[in-house]
């Protein structure tokens, strides 16, 4: 990528930069006189965890929390929802708890900032100042990338890439479908949100049709040869869902090259498959909020000086989440949880005048394959050149090779970790 060469060049500009902003905080009368003033863009888990940890770091700080919706619907664990092992019900989270705790929450869009008035637009009309800025938009969906689908198309062909109606809606396909159908899953290169989570996906589909719908199968149509945990989703598969579930990688055809939704086709350099379900997963980019501010590159993504979680792009604006280019830190819940925090510890020694220290991020993934069945991967990462990499020694995958009690023991643990993730950062 283009910004990635750039960003060698750029790194030591924002670095003068990130220089220049103590500086200024310093010399600034008005953070003598009143409190600074932090707004973050995104109530998911990197905004929400961001700006409570503000609060906690320092009380004095005017910490608003800018997000549109007044229920947050979680996205780890909605795979469950499609298969039928859990409502939505239990993915939903509100933010009166974040508000209680002196958070201003504003439930309002973003819609325009303003880096060099400080000032961020909302959908009323209204605007709010700020000295720092933390972005945490999350992903949006590229309609544009894949020909024949856009939003009314996702419709007919969902992608519950976001969780909430569409993944209602898949669901409520998949109980539609006669035995016997098709389900068709189509995967993206990456970058994308949760990289293990289409293939976790297609496991619990399978499970629902093993049990309600015997003679269907699931076709998994993937624009990328090599897969996370290739063997162990594999391996479970061939446990619990044999002859159900096949995978045709890019190097076999695999990549879909447009949809045409009024007959549920996909179509590939190689192939059209008809679907009785189709479950369309189109290329990503960072939410378009970072767009407006000017912190996404020409990728869609955001490049950010890891050390601070600076764009490189805009001042006085840090980008945390699915957002920023992050090398080898994961696009996952618990990865955007730790940014959160760590950036919250930067922006709060910004302010102070003090010098922030190297964040270390920490992230793992659970992926479940069956009730009582589940496989992770965790590492820990920290700025590396102008990317994260990870620490040497910290990664962890699962075996391939385990007795039933360990994929049973993980599969504890992604619960707990869930119920653990969701009240540190919802209350």
């Amino acid at each position: 990528m283009d910004s990635l060469r750039l960003m060698a060049t750029r790194r030591n500009v924002v670095r003068g930069l990130a220089t220049t902003a103590i500086s200024s905080v310093l010399s600034c009368p008005s953070y003598a006189q009143s409190a600074a003033r932090v707004v973050v863009i995104g109530g998911g888990f990197g905004g929400a965890s961001c700006a409570r940890a503000l609060r906690k770091i320092d009380s004095r700080l005017q910490v608003t929390l800018v997000e549109p919706n007044r229920v947050f619907t979680a996205c780890p664990f909605s795979n469950e929802v499609i298969a039928g092992l859990r409502e939505i019900e239990a993915q939903q989270f509100g933010y009166d708890k974040i508000a209680a705790s002196g958070i201003t929450v504003v439930a309002q869009a973003a819609t325009k900032v303003d880096p060099q008035k400080r000032m961020v637009g909302l959908a009323d009309g209204t605007a709010l100042p700020y000295d720092r800025l933390v972005l945490a938009p999350g992903i949006d969906l590229r309609f544009d990338a894949l020909p024949g689908y856009d939003e009314a198309a996702a419709a007919k062909m969902p992608h519950a890439w976001k969780a909430g109606e569409q993944t209602v809606l898949l669901r409520r396909q998949l109980e539609a479908m006669e035995d016997g159908g098709l389900v068709v899953l189509a995967v993206p290169a990456t970058p994308y949100r949760c990289p293990p989570a289409p293939y976790e996906r297609a496991s619990l589909i399978a499970l629902y049709l093993k049990a309600k719908k015997p003679r269907s199968k699931i076709l998994i149509l993937d624009a990328k040869d090599a897969i996370p945990q290739q063997r162990l989703f594999e391996s479970g598969w061939k446990q619990f869902y044999p002859g159900m579930i096949e995978r045709i990688a890019l190097s076999e055809g695999g990549r879909v090259v447009s949809v045409e939704p009024a007959t549920n086709t996909l179509i590939t350099d190689f192939g059209n498959y008809n679907a009785q379900v189709a479950n369309v997963i189109p290329p990503q980019k960072a939410g378009r909020i970072a767009t407006v501010a000017g912190a996404a590159d020409k990728t869609g993504w955001c490049p950010i000086e890891p050390a601070t979680f600076a764009s490189t792009l805009v001042p006085n604006i840090h980008v945390i989440g699915d957002a920023f280019i992050g090398g080898a830190a994961p696009k996952s819940a618990s990865a955007a949880s730790s940014e959160g925090k760590a950036c919250a510890g930067i922006v709060a020694a910004l302010i102070a005048g003090t010098a922030p220290e190297g964040p270390t991020i920490e992230g793992t993934c659970y992926n479940t394959v069956a009730p009582g069945y589940a496989f992770s991967m965790s590492g820990n990462y920290q700025p590396r050149d102008d990317l994260f990499g990870e620490v040497v020694g910290s990664g962890f995958t699962s075996p391939v090779h385990a007795e039933s009690g360990l994929r049973k023991d993980e599969a504890d643990r992604a619960q707990s970790w869930f119920k653990k993730i969701t009240v540190e950062t919802f209350g």
